[in-house]
C-alpha cells in the first residue's frame, strides 16, 4: 500500500507492507504530475514500514530513475534497513538529485525544507 501526499515543489511518500508495481505505477503517475506543474520537485519517500517490494517494482524504478534523471531535486529517504539504504544509493547512479538516507523523520523534513529556505533568500 502506498499513500501519497503532495506538498509545494515535493511530493512525499509512504509506502507500507508489500510495495507493488501498482503502486509503484501510482507513484509515477503523481509524480509525473507534480514535475509537469511545478518542474523538478523534492522527493521524501519513507520506506519504513515497508515489508518487502516485488522484483518488477526494481526493474521499474530503474527504468523512473533514468527516465527522470533531471526531475528531482532533492531526495530524502526514510528507513531502517540497511539493505534499503543500500538499494536507494544504488537508485542514485541514474538520478542527478541529492539523495541522503535518513532514519528521523524531522532530520529528512529539515533538511529538505533548507533547500527550499535557501531558493527563497534574495540574491
Amino acid at each position: 500500500m502506498i499513500v501519497i501526499e503532495h506538498q509545494p515543489k515535493r511530493v512525499d511518500v509512504t509506502v507500507y507492507a508489500e510495495f507493488t508495481l501498482a503502486d509503484y505505477k501510482e507513484f509515477e503517475a503523481a509524480v509525473n504530475d507534480a514535475i509537469r506543474f511545478e518542474g523538478p520537485v523534492d522527493l521524501l519517500f519513507d520506506l519504513r514500514e515497508m515489508a518487502d517490494f516485488t522484483l518488477d517494482v526494481a526493474w521499474e524504478d530503474i527504468v523512473f530513475a533514468r527516465a527522470h534523471a533531471n526531475d528531482f531535486s532533492r531526495i530524502a529517504v526514510l528507513t531502517d534497513s540497511q539493505w534499503v539504504a543500500w538499494s536507494a544509493w544504488l537508485s542514485q547512479i541514474f538520478v542527478r538529485a541529492e539523495m541522503r538516507i535518513f532514519a528521523d523523520e524531522a532530520e529528512a523534513r529539515a533538511w529538505l525544507a533548507e533547500d527550499g529556505e535557501a531558493a527563497e533568500e534574495p540574491e
